[in-house]
């Protein structure tokens, strides 16, 4: 059970502060896509820095996370070398809000296959999902397209 506990503490300070980025396996990450609180929908967006259309979309997953009934969470599959040198920074500079998790997991095959078993691992790609409902998309997205479906989402 203490195990337990500090791995749900380590994810809660994880995501209390985008500026506070830790580096998660999937077994790390895999919780935060799946959370069970009722009307809630999560926005969980796969994105890289090196990622052009990651970061087109980025500031439509930014104003998407200003609505309070939407939790989002940008998990960066950035290479963990270069959380310091390029991922921080990127974070800093684009005064990122929400929620940043860095990904650092070798055995892509199994957790790419976990998260949909229709990813083929390209990004950018968004799971949305509330207790009742749950979809992914291996897309990027435009600022109506992803908020229209987000309110499709609404419990």
């Amino acid at each position: 059970m203490r195990s337990c506990q500090i791995v749900f503490f380590l994810i809660f300070c994880v995501c209390s502060n985008a500026q506070d980025i830790a580096s998660l396996n999937y077994l790390g990450v895999k919780p935060l896509l799946h959370q069970k609180k009722q009307n809630k929908t999560y926005v969980v967006n796969f994105w890289a820095t090196w990622c052009a259309p990651c970061i087109k979309e980025l500031p439509y997953f930014e104003a998407l996370n200003q609505q309070h009934d939407v939790d989002v969470l940008l998990v960066s599959l950035d290479f963990p070398r270069h959380k310091e040198s390029r991922l921080l920074p990127f974070i800093q500079k684009h005064n990122i809000q929400s929620k940043v998790v860095l990904l650092d997991d070798a055995d892509e095959n199994y957790w790419i296959n976990d998260i949909d078993s229709q990813w083929s691992g390209a990004l950018p790609a968004t799971l949305i999902y509330t207790t009742k409902k749950r979809a992914f998309f291996e897309q990027s997205f435009t600022k109506e397209d992803l908020f229209t479906l987000a309110e499709s989402f609404k419990p």
